[in-house]
């Protein structure tokens, strides 16, 4: 479960949604994918300022007895950053497609867990950190939505139709 917490091991299960997005459907994967980039580095970002404004110490840093599984982290603690990265991009892929939630937010609890097991979190840290990215990850899918450039009308209803009913055998 730890292995979670580690983006490079996000890396093959992502190309092979980005592949299957772009099967779906070139246009929106592209532009779907830049934005979501883009939202991880902003929400990156806006998880290290808030960070630096709160001063928070690792639980692995302040109390003795930590079960500590992994290094403690060089930053502070509020917010995690790994838990609002993932809440960003499962808020994100929910408002855009709403049937990716049941698999999307059982990994978000899962990387949220392993930052607390892990000790480089307290409870909080990531609770905190998933409104945060919730609420960006929903903001930035809801302003994309919007934009009519995002989803051409051609083909935009087989390809939602294939996502959100399976083909019945």
């Amino acid at each position: 479960m730890l292995a979670l917490g580690h983006t490079s091991n996000l890396l093959v299960p992502g190309a092979l949604v980005f592949g299957y997005w772009l099967w779906l459907n070139w246009r929106e994967a592209l532009i779907g994918t830049t934005v979501l980039t883009v939202l991880i580095l902003v929400g990156d970002q806006l998880g290290a300022q808030i960070k630096q404004i709160v001063g928070r110490a690792r639980p692995c840093r302040l109390l003795e007895g930590v079960h500590q599984v992994v290094g403690c982290g060089g930053t502070f603690s509020f917010p995690s950053n790994h838990a609002l990265n993932t809440a960003a991009a499962a808020a994100f892929a929910q408002v855009l497609y709403p049937v990716t939630g049941w698999v999307t937010w059982p990994l978000v609890i899962l990387v949220g867990f392993s930052r607390v097991y892990g000790g480089a979190h307290y409870v909080t840290d990531v609770l905190g950190a998933w409104v945060i990215g919730g609420v960006l990850g929903a903001g930035v899918a809801l302003l994309l939505k919007r934009w009519q450039g995002f989803r051409s009308t051609r083909g935009t209803q087989k390809n939602e139709d294939r996502i959100s009913q399976p083909e019945a055998r």
